[in-house]
């Protein structure tokens, strides 16, 4: 396994990242703790996760994967990276989400107790909230910082104009700059190359793209003529709706089976060539990758070893195109 900067940071992570939001849902515990002991067996010592999750769970679920995940990591701590994020609503009062300096001070000491850590590598906010000053949240971030509860800081689900806005106010107060940007990114939506991607390579941040499988259909396990398959993330409690939103349609399903005809002509499954390009992005730092059962890691794993010629990177830029600037642009 390969270690790689977190942007222009000094921390190095896995080339590849443990994505856990299944954990407690959609993967009991025991599955849980095979997909992390498979993850470690194949050298991925970066795992993430979030305070909101299970996905698909509800207010009674929150905090359920951070725990899972804690128990885990009893006896051997220092030999993980571990990142987690705060903003999602966990509980019923308004003031128990967002990104305000109360809820980050209380969702921070939160986690830390449910994965049994007194520090936080990489803490991360996991949405924008315009309903707080980025100075009021970024002076929280450089307190937890100073204190030594987390030791980087980054986002997810910024657009470009917020990051480099926050990063403007970080720099003029001499605060904590985010080190890492977490957004969606695959071969079924491309839109970040346009603004968030350049901002990245020339500011040092690191980029720790989510969905590199668009939920698994780019695995190419899921038929367009059939309902979707029971126990995916296109079934999966509140989850459902977003995923069917995002992927299922007659432009994903068409240009899936074209990325799987690639697939075959190179001898790989679909699921690694997906994750192979991905990686081939060379402002990515590390995917993250997710798994139902521990087996699926192998797929994921091998897109490692995976080298594309500029003839497949042009078939594959081909089919997808169409995802990289939205409905605006075809």
């Amino acid at each position: 396994m390969q270690s790689v900067r977190l942007g222009s940071s000094g921390l190095k992570v896995s080339r590849l990242c443990l994505g856990t939001m299944t954990f407690g849902v959609q993967v009991d515990e025991a599955g849980a703790i095979a997909i992390l002991d498979a993850a470690h067996e194949s050298g991925i010592d970066f795992i993430d996760t979030a305070d909101v999750y299970p996905l698909g769970g509800d207010l009674t679920t929150v905090g359920r994967t951070e725990e899972i995940i804690g128990r885990w990591l009893k006896g051997r701590r220092s030999s993980f990276i571990v990142a987690t994020k705060c903003a999602g609503q966990m509980g019923a009062k308004p003031y128990q989400g967002g990104n305000s300096r109360k809820h980050i001070m209380d969702a921070v000491d939160a986690s830390l107790r449910r994965l049994g850590t007194d520090y936080i590598d990489l803490y991360q906010l996991h949405r924008y909230d315009p309903e707080v000053p980025i100075e009021e949240t970024l002076q929280a971030l450089n307190d937890l910082v100073h204190v030594g509860k987390v030791r980087y800081i980054g986002v997810s689900n910024f657009l470009a104009y917020q990051l480099a806005r926050a990063q403007g106010v970080a720099k003029t107060y001499g605060l904590t700059p985010f080190s890492s940007v977490q957004p969606r990114y695959n071969l079924l939506f491309r839109e970040f190359e346009r603004e968030l991607f350049p901002l990245c390579k020339l500011d040092g941040i690191g980029v720790i793209s989510y969905n590199p499988l668009a939920g698994g259909m780019l695995t190419g396990k899921h038929q367009r003529l059939s309902p979707p398959t029971p126990g995916t993330r296109f079934t999966l409690g509140s989850a459902q709706g977003m995923y069917q939103q995002r992927y299922w349609n007659d432009r994903a399903f068409e240009a899936v089976d074209e990325i799987g005809k690639v697939a075959q002509s190179l001898g790989v499954s679909s699921t690694t060539l997906a994750l192979a390009w991905v990686l081939h992005n060379p402002v990515i730092t590390a995917p993250i990758i997710g798994a139902s059962a521990p087996e699926q890691l192998r797929d994921s794993v091998a897109a490692l070893g995976v080298t594309l010629d500029e003839e497949i990177l042009g078939r594959l830029d081909g089919i997808s195109h169409q995802f990289r600037y939205g409905d605006a642009d075809r």
